[in-house]
């Protein structure tokens, strides 16, 4: 049986302040995509953080949805990450 599905969403957009985790402007936020564990998650995050390095202002973030969509689930400390 496969693993488990842990929803992960990763997206990015240019902040307002390098000391914030504000996005400037929502409508510009890209959505790079939605995984189903952590380390799908975490290769693309790293795709596009390395691909906008040169910009201080541009932040990528990883969102562990699945904790979001079912917060009474406690099994998720046994998985990948």
């Amino acid at each position: 049986m496969p693993d488990r599905q842990l929803l992960h969403l990763v997206f990015g957009g240019e902040l307002t302040d390098v000391n914030s985790v504000e996005f400037r402007d929502l409508s510009k936020i890209e959505f790079v995509g939605a995984f189903p564990n952590y380390a799908e998650a975490r290769r693309a995050w790293k795709s596009k953080a390395q691909s906008t390095v040169d910009n201080a202002l541009m932040r990528y973030v990883i969102v562990h949805a699945h904790k979001l969509l079912d917060p009474n689930d406690d099994d998720h400390h046994h998985h990948d990450h």
